[in-house]
């Protein structure tokens, strides 16, 4: 099956927290990094979620925000730090691709951001991730 979600990188279940309708699950991602995905628990079961499960997280690029440094008070729980291999600008938006430990990120973000931010290739930046919008597919 082809999907248009750009970003999905392969990660090993350590962690499903249940509970009434929702579930955590942590993924350690194949460069060593963990990301949490917030699913329904009818998911977990329907996908045989369990520790030790291969999986792949998949993110679309709409939802991975980008940070030029450390962030904190906020909710998100994905940081993922980065470097910055490629930046396409269009008309109202760009697009940013970002090297992490065992894969790369592609971030759909707004040119003045990309301006904002000062984006280029080699710039380090941190990926933000809602748990929310991580899906998960068995490998």
């Amino acid at each position: 099956m082809s999907l248009s979600i750009r970003n999905q990188i392969p990660g090993t279940v350590t962690a499903v927290t249940v509970g009434e309708v929702m579930a955590t699950v942590k993924v350690r991602l194949d460069g060593g990094q963990d990301l949490t995905a917030a699913i329904t628990l009818e998911a977990v079961k329907d996908l045989g979620l369990a520790e030790g499960s291969a999986v792949r997280a998949m993110i679309k690029s709409t939802e991975v925000a980008l940070a030029t440094g450390p962030v904190t008070g906020l909710s998100i729980r994905n940081r993922l730090p980065g470097t910055v291999s490629d930046v396409a600008v269009g008309g109202a938006m760009a697009t940013v691709k970002v090297t992490v430990d065992g894969g790369e990120l592609t971030s759909a973000i707004t040119k003045d951001a990309v301006a904002d931010l000062g984006l280029t290739a080699g710039s380090p930046v941190v990926a933000l991730i809602k748990s929310t919008e991580v899906s998960l597919a068995t490998a």
